[in-house]
């Protein structure tokens, strides 16, 4: 792993060590979520709701906070959205302490997500600026260590906390962990945006970052490909169920049995993200996308297979996080690396939008399928079409098989 970019920008290391606690905080309010609206509905179909009840404000935010990341200081943005992560986790606290219905949980979560619509592509879009385009994909390889450690630790945490000391104290330590962020945002230098030449604002900014992309082929296809990945081949939602109904955890384990499947992910993302110091030698990043993505829906195929064997299940999510994490690296550096700082704010909206709303559709698309059918088939029939998503992604743009890097997009 190259750590270059944190020995030689002070505030991307604040931006990053800060990153690490916060993201901890935010696992556990995720696991929480889930198991709260599962305890309430014991429902299939309720649980795959929550997608589309994050999709909605998540997307609405993400298409306006392009314009937005653009025009202002993006480290006082950074504080005013951390502020509000941590109002949406008390929020959620207080549904906990209450005992409100799960509709107030559904309102907080949503309301969660669209604060993560403009916090994500606000510190996303900060990155470049702080390390440079050489450093750029050492840097976005050390932010998906961080990301990636805090999927382990906080989902595992978050179980153990919900199944010890209950719902309340995960949403409370969430709610704390923001005080990380906060203050590198008051630490960092200013941020404000570079002026290179005039301006569009509004509705004509958004239009403008969408514009961007006619004609990129490939720029296009690292978000398509992305999309099928997580819309069809991502089953956390089915956690909770298959928890007590595949590996039969009791009601008091089931809490560390789901933290445990959400940390396998993070485990084999931070295994593929520590040893990510090839990155920068790779040219052929299209080609690197497609057979990470390959190896994703093979991973989530096996892990449906494995049976109430925990363990093995556990190691299939691992090599499918794994990939993951190197397709994220390598579309990331596609992204930054070809899009002009001025316009960097909205396309990372863009890309925010597409890597935070295709796990929502596919919480969705996993519930309902799990619903009429069994968890099982949702799994196994989502790994599938994912693999067959990338060869038709494959035929249909052959040129993002052939890109190198410098290339256009």
């Amino acid at each position: 792993m190259d750590i270059t970019p944190l020995r030689r920008s002070r505030d991307f290391r604040l931006l990053w060590t800060a990153g690490l606690v916060s993201q901890t905080g935010r696992q556990f309010t995720l696991t929480a979520v889930y198991i709260q609206v599962f305890r309430l509905t014991h429902s299939a179909t309720a649980l795959g709701l929550l997608g589309v009840v994050e999709l909605v404000p998540l997307t609405v935010a993400s298409i306006a906070a392009g314009s937005i990341v653009d025009a202002v200081d993006r480290r006082k943005m950074m504080f005013v959205t951390q502020l509000c992560y941590a109002a949406t986790s008390a929020l959620l606290l207080a549904s906990a302490l209450l005992h409100l219905p799960v509709g107030f949980v559904y309102l907080f979560d949503g309301m969660s997500a669209a604060v993560g619509g403009v916090a994500q592509p606000t510190t996303t879009a900060m990155t470049p600026r702080l390390v440079g385009t050489d450093l750029l994909p050492s840097a976005l390889a050390l932010n998906q260590v961080m990301w990636n450690t805090t999927t382990i630790v906080g989902p595992a945490l978050g179980g153990v906390v919900v199944a010890t000391l209950n719902l309340p104290w995960a949403y409370g330590i969430d709610t704390m962990t923001y005080g990380a962020t906060i203050a590198a945002a008051l630490l960092m230098r200013p941020m404000p945006p570079e002026r290179d030449g005039p301006r569009a604002v509004g509705v004509a900014a958004i239009r403008e970052g969408f514009a961007y992309l006619k004609g990129r082929r490939v720029l296009r296809s690292t978000f398509t490909i992305d999309l099928v990945a997580m819309i069809f081949g991502m089953p956390r939602i089915l956690f909770p169920i298959l928890a007590v109904q595949q590996f039969h955890a009791s009601r008091t384990r089931a809490p560390v049995t789901i933290g445990l499947l959400l940390s396998a992910l993070g485990a084999g993302a931070l295994a593929g993200a520590v040893s990510a110091g090839w990155v920068g030698r790779i040219r052929h990043q299209g080609r690197a996308v497609m057979v990470a993505v390959a190896i994703w829906g093979a991973g989530i195929v096996a892990f449906g297979l494995s049976g109430s064997n925990l363990g093995l299940a556990l190691l299939f999510l691992a090599v499918a996080g794994g990939a993951d994490v190197i397709s994220a690296v390598f579309r990331g550096a596609i992204l930054q690396g070809s899009v002009p700082d001025s316009l960097r704010g909205r396309l990372s909206a863009i890309h925010i939008l597409v890597v935070t709303g295709g796990p929502r559709v596919g919480d969705f698309e996993a519930g309902m399928v799990a619903g009429v059918f069994t968890p099982f088939v949702s799994v196994i029939s989502g790994g599938l079409a994912c693999l067959a998503g990338v060869a038709v992604i494959g035929l249909a743009v052959p040129q993002f098989w052939r890109y190198h890097a410098g290339d256009p997009p």
